[in-house]
């Protein structure tokens, strides 16, 4: 067995508060131990917790770096190595221990502690890209989704039953349902055109929207259906003012599922970054962190970081950049 000071077998978990007291983590937490790797657990408590340790872990020259927790957690995690100075950093793993765990359910990474574990033992780290936002208040990160409009605020409100059985239109006809209307953000969202495809010049009002990295958040919301991690693109879906096609898209729902309504109203675009502008304060929930600013310019930062993934995660594209762990982070 290796000794523990071979640093390839340094770890550091940055564990949620919140799931301290999982007894399964600290049997998966063991076994690790027990086959060589030097795990380091540190819990956070508040903000700041996150870049406080992962600036020690990589002071200490850690190889991995471990987010044990829920969206909210990884995105932490994940801004935390972005605004290291640029150099070799440690590769990210997850272990999902969250409420939603969206960005692990599109992912394919396994809910069991040991077998998430397992996961970043046995398998090499993939360069991924992460969503970096620029608003009126400075630089943000986002490893998973952006949302932003109506959607952000009913979610909370939408039945457990009605998500399940119409996905990412639940929380529309939740909205529909008691709140009579919706009020649209009026707003103008341009990008420009990359890798063969098209630019997008676009204003009106919308009701939500989703900017992805990943495909889906909110416990199940797939807004951003045919997102990629490492393919150098983000997936915009708008949702536009629907005060004139309520009853359409709803007959469509009822008649043709879920998916044909929401391609029935939905405009959507691939791009290396997207600039959003409103002459109103509007909020983009980045990962559970409510932003507000009236502009926000988001951009993908291709294999920003190198992160452990299931072989087959349908996240991960043919096509990615092929750069190596250190020159991904340059």
């Amino acid at each position: 067995m290796t000794s523990p000071s071979n640093p390839a077998l340094r770890w550091r978990l940055v564990l949620n508060g919140k799931a301290a007291g999982e007894p399964r983590l600290r049997e998966a937490v063991e076994s690790l131990r027990g086959r060589g790797f030097e795990v380091g657990v540190r819990v956070t408590w508040e903000d700041g917790d996150a870049d406080r340790i992962v600036a020690e872990a990589v002071r200490d020259a850690v190889a991995v770096v471990i987010a044990a927790g829920g969206d909210g957690t990884l995105s932490a995690v994940a801004a935390a190595l972005a605004r290291q100075p640029d150099g070799p950093l440690p590769s990210l793993g997850l272990l999902p221990m969250g409420t939603a765990n969206d960005f692990a359910t599109a992912a394919g990474i396994p809910d069991d502690p040991l077998a998430a574990l397992a996961l970043v033992a046995d398998i090499d780290p993939r360069p991924v890209d992460l969503l970096r936002i620029e608003s009126d208040d400075g630089t943000h990160w986002c490893a998973n989704l952006a949302s932003g409009g109506f959607g952000t605020q009913v979610t909370v409100d939408t039945d457990e039953g009605l998500k399940k059985m119409l996905g990412g239109l639940a929380y529309l006809v939740t909205g529909i349902a008691r709140l009579g209307r919706i009020d649209p953000i009026p707003a103008r969202i341009s990008g420009p055109a990359a890798k063969g495809l098209p630019a997008l010049e676009w204003h009106g009002g919308f009701i939500a929207l989703g900017i992805g990295n990943g495909r889906q958040a909110g416990g199940g919301r797939v807004l951003c259906p045919d997102a990629m991690i490492d393919d150098g693109l983000l997936e915009l879906t708008i949702i536009p003012d629907l005060s004139d096609a309520v009853g359409d898209t709803l007959s469509t729902l009822l008649a043709e599922g879920r998916e044909s309504a929401l391609e029935a109203v939905a405009v959507r675009a691939r791009l290396p970054s997207v600039e959003l502008e409103s002459g109103e304060p509007f909020v983009l929930n980045l990962d559970g962190e409510p932003v507000e600013s009236r502009r926000f310019r988001i951009s993908c930062e291709a294999a920003r970081l190198r992160m452990h993934l299931p072989p087959d995660c349908p996240l991960l594209s043919a096509t990615g950049p092929t750069r190596t762990g250190a020159e991904s982070v340059q």
